[in-house]
């Protein structure tokens, strides 16, 4: 038996397998305070605590090294790519082609968590397919930056000056470290 939230003229519903109210709750129940009753909401405070916003970046853009290149010639090199789901990485085990190549796995990730690749229509495992390798090498690690760990910067201090700065170890461009 389940309690609702709907109420008509102040009387709890139930429904569930035996919809009998509890002894006492029925039509023959004096109406009155008590557990059908919601107390009228406070005000809010005048003066709220200050909260930090977090803002959850799900979109990040990147710039491939050489460019994919269409079936006209046109060179796409701007894109964007979203985080990736759970779903994103289930999926595409079913995939025969992966089944078959553990190796073309990266390929079908890419192709749905691509959103934008230049002024293509739509991007898809197939584009990613005829990438250039370094192309393809890049989007892997740029994946793994923005999902596994985030960022790679991390916070350091001069040994000379005690200067505090950030370094990239994840390198931003492939080869640098």
């Amino acid at each position: 038996m389940r309690r609702t939230a709907a109420r008509a003229g102040g009387a709890v519903m139930y429904s569930g397998a035996d919809a009998a109210a509890p002894a006492g709750t029925g039509p023959e129940a004096v109406p009155g305070p008590g557990p059908t009753q919601v107390p009228p909401a406070a005000p809010a405070p005048t003066q709220a605590a200050p909260q930090q916003q977090y803002e959850l970046r799900t979109e990040f853009p990147f710039q491939l090294p050489r460019g994919y290149v269409d079936e006209s010639g046109t060179v796409h090199r701007d894109g964007v790519m979203r985080l990736s789901t759970a779903r994103d990485e289930l999926v595409p085990l079913r995939d025969v082609r992966v089944q078959e190549n553990p190796a073309f796995l990266s390929v079908v990730l890419l192709g749905r968590v691509i959103t934008r690749l230049g002024t293509l229509p739509t991007v898809h495992d197939g584009t990613v397919e005829n990438m250039f390798a370094s192309d393809l090498a890049f989007l892997q690690d740029f994946y793994r930056q923005i999902n596994a760990e985030g960022h790679t910067r991390a916070a350091v201090e001069c040994p000379h000056c005690a200067e505090p700065f950030e370094v990239e170890l994840g390198g931003s461009r492939l080869g640098e470290s």
